[in-house]
């Protein structure tokens, strides 16, 4: 029998129990009757159990998780939040301005400089990501025994498992689909990764529909392009809604315990890259995109990504300016907003990066490793401590655990916007790469930065 992940009911119990108690939800008498008819908890790191549930058992998960079951509308973010500009607005920017009042950039003021940091910002992510991608499901002690193993700690380089002792590999063993593509002695351009493959995915949509796209559109546009087996959690989820004929926004809330994972923000990078100096205009295009699979949180942090992304690239302030502007679109009293103004202390207070990480996987020791919450405080914290270098910034990302091809494309985005131009990045990032990716979206596969950052540019200036 396949073994499907992330969709199977007796997994996904689970983890709606555990995102209904975040949500601050009783669920006691579920899990009681759950676990009384020999029920299990979800699956801590893969996507499906073991084994497949007996008939009986897989019947009960899915009247549980439909009795689970939000309303359409519940946590899911209407109209357009954000602070006005008004003295209150202002006071969160050091120049005096909130990040929603300002111009954008125009194609007439800077058409080559644009160009140059989204060529930066796409190398960044791509070479973020692929740091990352070993160690992806690694728990935190095992990614950091394996940098040290190889001399590599704290990390500065690609991970390798030369010099590593073989008991140590057997104990935690890279990532299985990525470590023949990602380790520093295989590396051969960029392999295909869902964290690039959504930005592709976006500059198609902005292509086919420009920037006033509707959350439909997105979804015909994955039915039509996205291949069903690359898409993971939420996005699987919603997909297969989609073809049981569920439209959005019910696709982000029916029989979707990830809805509040980090899926959405990790499409957020085209909606940041189109809209140079208008975070506002970023977050409600991200909100727009991510209401097919997430609510209330899940969609604050591709609100939050975007407008963070949006503000880096007009290349008018540090990486501070840029979190407080993503800060400035996502509701201040959201479990977002409160895990990142931690994360940003945390790094601000702490001059050991690990003891910032330890810190964190403290506080949110209760979320799933894919968890948006933990993971956007995990990367406001790297961009923080990093102050905007790129090298410190993916390594700190990626050395931080959780999710780490994700933040680490993310941190990567942010660092190459600010360093502003593709030689601006050390070498050593860029030149594996071979301004080649590999990618199953589309007509794309093989194509270089260099061209995809002319294609972006297109669409940032379209009216």
């Amino acid at each position: 029998m396949i073994r499907l992940t992330w969709v199977q009911p007796e997994d996904l119990i689970g983890h709606e129990l555990r995102q209904a108690e975040l949500e601050g939800r009783d669920v006691s008498s579920v899990r009681s009757r759950w676990l009384a008819a020999g029920g299990n908890a979800a699956p801590t790191t893969a996507g499906a159990s073991p084994a497949p549930a007996p008939p009986h058992l897989r019947a009960l998960a899915e009247q549980l998780l439909d009795e689970l079951s939000l309303p359409l509308w519940a946590g899911v973010p209407h109209g357009e939040w954000g602070l006005p500009c008004s003295s209150e607005a202002e006071s969160l920017g050091k120049g005096g301005h909130s990040p929603r009042c300002r111009a954008p950039i125009t194609e007439a003021q800077a058409p080559h400089d644009l160009q140059h940091r989204l060529h930066a910002a796409w190398l960044g992510r791509a070479a973020g990501c692929l740091l990352g991608k070993p160690v992806e499901k690694l728990p935190l002690t095992g990614i950091r025994q394996l940098a040290k193993a190889a001399g590599n700690w704290p990390l500065n380089t690609w991970f390798t498992e030369k010099g590593v002792p073989p008991d140590l590999l057997a104990a935690h063993p890279w990532n299985k689909r990525s470590a023949r593509t990602s380790l520093a002695e295989n590396i051969d351009g960029m392999p295909e990764d869902d964290d690039l493959n959504y930005p592709l995915l976006n500059l198609v949509l902005l292509q086919r529909h420009g920037k006033t796209f509707t959350t439909t559109d997105v979804a015909r546009l994955w039915l039509d392009e996205l291949p069903a087996g690359r898409t993971f959690t939420a996005e699987r989820i919603a997909y297969r809604n989609l073809l049981t004929g569920i439209e959005p926004p019910h696709t982000a809330t029916h029989r979707n315990p990830f809805r509040e994972w980090v899926g959405a923000l990790i499409r957020a990078d085209l909606h940041g890259w189109t809209n140079p100096g208008d975070p506002a205009a970023a977050a409600a295009q991200a909100r727009r995109d991510a209401a097919l699979t997430h609510t209330a949180n899940g969609v604050h942090g591709a609100e939050f990504a975007a407008a963070t992304i949006a503000e880096a690239a007009a290349g008018r302030g540090d990486v501070h300016h840029c979190l407080r502007a993503g800060l400035a679109v996502v509701p201040p009293d959201s479990r977002l907003a409160l895990a990142v103004r931690h994360g940003i202390q945390l790094a601000e207070k702490e001059k050991d990066f690990d003891r910032v990480v330890d810190l964190l996987h403290a506080a949110h020791a209760d979320h799933h490793w894919v968890h948006v919450i933990p993971n956007t405080a995990l990367l406001a914290a790297a961009l923080t401590h990093a102050d905007g270098d790129f090298s410190g910034s993916i390594t700190r990302a990626v050395s931080g655990g959780w999710d780490t091809d994700s933040n680490g494309a993310t941190a990567g985005s942010v660092a190459g916007l600010l360093a502003g131009r593709p030689d601006r990045i050390p070498e050593r990032w860029t030149a594996p790469l071979k301004n080649r990716l590999a990618t199953s979206i589309g007509d794309f596969d093989g194509i270089g930065f260099d061209t995809l950052a002319e294609l972006t540019a297109r669409e940032a200036h379209r009216s």
